[in-house]
């Protein structure tokens, strides 16, 4: 069996894009873990890089800021075996398991449209989580989806 895992390409940034055509960069491997958390999260929330730290910590206090970059800067976000789509439906099944339906689950549903993921794929996985998790959280998860593919003319964040 091949790898599906092709040459690498190089950034301005300095960072080697991970060969799975997805957009997402993995940085060398001489970047600290909490560097590689900030730039995680920069590209989640669409904040420069350098805004990541103070706007965390605002939103969550320093110390919880500091664990979650640092978490964000492991192999979770980093690891080439999974694409950046592959990550999307991760977290959003992560999220609709757990009941989230703020904030949280609308970030990552968009950043799984950036990622490949469309309408059709979104309610698919919807459909899916439903019959594991339950009708109740699985349909908040699809008002979500809806409203968002609703608004997608609209800014990013």
């Amino acid at each position: 069996m091949t790898s599906r895992r092709p040459m690498s390409a190089t950034t301005s940034e300095g960072c080697q894009m991970n060969g799975t055509n997805d957009g997402e960069a993995t940085p060398p491997p001489t970047v600290s873990r909490r560097d590689r958390g900030i730039a995680a999260y920069a590209r989640i929330f669409a904040l420069p890089e350098q805004e990541v730290p103070a706007a965390f910590a605002e939103l969550v206090g320093p110390e919880f800021a500091e664990e979650a970059l640092q978490a964000a800067g492991g192999a979770g976000w980093w690891h080439p075996a999974l694409t950046a789509r592959d990550r999307s439906i991760a977290i959003i099944t992560a999220l609709a398991c757990q009941g989230v339906a703020d904030k949280r689950l609308r970030t990552h549903v968009r950043l799984g449209m950036r990622h490949g993921l469309d309408q059709d794929a979104l309610t698919a996985l919807a459909a899916l989580l439903a019959g594991y998790i339950g009708y109740p959280r699985a349909s908040i998860t699809m008002e979500t989806i809806k409203d968002e593919y609703a608004h997608t003319d609209r800014t990013e964040p």
